[in-house]
């Protein structure tokens, strides 16, 4: 019998952390079910709010909020460190078992559904140790890698013979960086065409685990997505989708923004900009920071780029007010991706862990009117299934619970599969963006390439670019697809 997990997601601005402090509140009131299940502990799986200090840019949740209740994996880790999917499962499943002895329940909780269905479904993350056998000269080569190895140019060939120990900085060597990237992409197309070429640490795992394995970590996953095993899930898990339509949503995103300038944004902003620029100018390669990527982690969070210019012309309100709608754009598009994630990658696979027993119960939570009927509406919902989970029961079909639900929970077929997942998610190279062959500017296939085409900056560069007469293949590849995979 599988134990349980309570895990809660959906975009930014729904309630989520405080859904997750009244679930874990209620559940200390008294012992629930044969197995005596009592107290509950929040785990974090919001990849911004595993940074230190900066709660206002991350938007985590205040100690008075957190009402007592344990909060984990949250603001650990430095500015700067790199803090990917393998390595908060590991973390989160070892912090899952504890509970599980002491007879607590887990919740985890945040936006990050990638982290989280990788949580819920095991054999779906390609790991250096795949290959098992006593020894380097037991493991047999795959003949078609082995081919790719050999075809190699000299230069690539020998990196792939002496991989660094450390993922190289993008910003301080990106020779270095688009090396490894140019390497993997010979060598494993399809994971190399997911990872941006400034993901140093991402790429020089994937070649690890090549190297490890004498196969591709392409080949691995697609051997894991066969097995009948990996569709089932680790826990009996219950997942609250909390949602709001954008109506309802985007005008509380836009005041979130507003909001968080006056708590301090900036100053935060200034700070991350202070240690990025201390940083890259010590020549300590024994610092702290020596292996730290001030282009990546904490520095991808929503705000920090968008006041970049900002903190360029302090002193001008129209750069400001510029700053702050880019912000507030950027939140939208943010949200409107983290629901795409769960309906076409986490709703599919939950749908195919359902195929013989439900195990897990996706329910979508009506947060639109989060002042007025939150109560109603997501938290009385959410105790009643939790309730009937702990004690044995039936659970309600989740299309029940609301219209929205009804509507929303209603999908057509697509694909689970990990390799799928892992195609769907390319990074694409804007020719037109591209400032030199070796710095490939490179934004993720859908949603995002949609909105670089209509961004101001490359449709200034596009037209500058046919003002000098220079587009050449580029106007080609603007026209078509405006722009290559790589």
């Amino acid at each position: 019998m599988l134990n349980p997990l309570i895990t809660i997601c959906g975009t930014t601005g729904v309630g989520k952390s405080k859904l997750a402090i009244e679930l874990a509140l209620h559940l200390a009131k008294k012992h629930f079910g044969d197995q005596g299940w009592r107290g509950a502990r929040v785990i974090n799986a919001d990849s911004m709010q595993v940074y230190k200090g900066l709660d206002v840019i991350t938007n985590k949740v205040s100690q008075p909020e957190m009402e007592g209740v344990d909060h984990l994996l949250m603001g650990f880790k430095d500015p700067g460190e790199q803090y990917v999917v393998g390595e908060w499962v590991e973390d989160s499943l070892k912090l899952i078992t504890e509970m599980h002895r002491r007879k607590e329940i887990p919740i985890v909780v945040g936006g990050t559904s990638y982290w989280i269905q990788h949580l819920i479904f095991p054999n779906r993350l390609a790991k250096p140790n795949e290959a098992s056998p006593t020894s380097d000269s037991a493991i047999p080569w795959d003949p078609q890698l082995l081919d790719a190895i050999q075809a190699l140019p000299t230069h690539l060939h020998s990196l792939f013979q002496n991989l660094p120990k450390e993922p190289p900085l993008a910003k301080a060597d990106p020779d270095a960086a688009f090396q490894l990237h140019s390497l993997l992409l010979l060598l494993d197309p399809p994971v190399g065409q997911r990872w941006h070429w400034k993901d140093t640490r991402k790429v020089l795992h994937s070649l690890t685990i090549i190297r490890t394995a004498r196969r591709r970590a392409s080949s691995i996953i697609a051997q894991q997505a066969e097995s009948p095993a990996a569709s089932q899930p680790r826990f009996r898990t219950l997942c609250f989708w909390l949602f709001a339509e954008a109506s309802y949503l985007e005008p509380r995103l836009d005041s979130r923004v507003d909001d968080m300038i006056e708590k301090g944004l900036l100053e935060e902003i200034r700070e991350l900009r202070r240690i990025a620029d201390a940083a890259t100018q010590t020549t300590d390669s024994k610092s702290a920071s020596a292996h730290n990527d001030y282009t990546l982690g904490i520095y991808q969070a929503i705000g920090y780029k968008e006041f970049h210019n900002f903190l360029d012309n302090p002193t001008s309100d129209n750069v400001f007010q510029e700053s702050v709608e880019r912000m507030k754009i950027s939140t939208r598009q943010y949200a409107k991706k983290q629901i795409s994630w769960i309906r076409n990658k986490l709703m599919p696979a939950v749908r195919e862990a359902n195929a013989q027993a439900d195990t897990v119960s996706l329910y979508l939570l009506d947060a639109a009117e989060v002042d007025k009927r939150w109560e109603d509406r997501v938290q009385k919902p959410a105790i009643d299934v939790t309730e009937k989970l702990l004690l044995g029961e039936s659970l309600p079909d989740p299309r029940s619970l609301s219209e929205i639900a009804n509507d929303l929970l209603n999908i057509s077929d697509k694909s689970a599969n990990p390799l799928d997942v892992l195609q769907a998610r390319k990074k694409r190279q804007c020719e037109i963006c591209t400032p030199q062959e070796d710095r490939p500017f490179m934004v993720e296939e859908g949603a995002e390439w949609e909105r670089h085409l209509h961004s101001r900056a490359h449709k200034r560069l596009h037209a500058r670019l046919k003002r000098l007469g220079q587009l050449g293949d580029a106007n080609s590849a603007s026209t078509d697809a405006m722009g290559t995979v790589t």
